[in-house]
């Protein structure tokens, strides 16, 4: 954990460089390293960077650089996958951060590191803490995709909360933002066509 001798602002935690490529969420002003990303994790999210670009393009797909601005604590998330709008392309070009005064991007998908149960750090940022602050952040459209209980789950954004919708096996994945996605839980969970 790195510990920073002052606590820092968000704006200044956006000027910070400790000459690392280390990813950080800050903390109560506090900065924590983001701890990197189990091969499953990565091939999960390169499996579905490849399926969004062809509907949206490669450079509105980014995957685990991209952070968010986010109400609470941390200040910052990493998603494993980000869907950008157009505009965002232009906004992110000195720095890969959407802040709270840019729009949200259309998709945020998290794959689920290993967890022992429900009260298991990796499951309660997951599917608790990130769906707060991406709910509040307004981003339209959540994927979890859990690996371990082999389901993935879309949640949508409705007035303001979202709703939840849990696909397994061979079932097709419904995306309100992406209808003409044809996708299956298995393919996802597997990084397989």
């Amino acid at each position: 954990m790195t510990r920073t001798p002052v606590k820092l602002t968000f704006e200044q935690y956006l000027e910070y460089d400790d000459g690392t490529d280390n990813r950080y969420e800050l903390f109560d002003g506090e900065l924590r390293a983001v701890p990197s990303e189990s091969f499953l994790n990565g091939r999960i999210a390169r499996f579905l960077l490849v399926q969004f670009m062809f509907f949206v393009g490669l450079d509105r797909v980014i995957t685990h650089i991209l952070e968010l601005q986010v109400q609470g604590s941390p200040q910052n998330r990493f998603p494993d996958l980000v869907v950008v709008e157009e505009i965002h392309l232009e906004l992110l070009d000195k720095r890969q951060t959407i802040t709270l005064n840019m729009p949200p991007p259309q998709l945020a998908v998290e794959v689920v590191s290993p967890y022992r149960n429900q009260g298991d750090d990796n499951y309660q940022r997951d599917y608790i803490e990130k769906r707060q602050q991406y709910q509040e952040r307004g981003i339209p459209e959540y994927w979890i995709v859990d690996p371990q209980a082999q389901i993935v789950t879309v949640l949508l954004l409705v007035n303001g909360k979202y709703q939840s919708t849990k696909f397994t096996g061979s079932q097709q994945i419904v995306s309100r933002t992406f209808p003409e996605l044809q996708l299956t839980a298995a393919q996802v969970l597997s990084a397989n066509n």
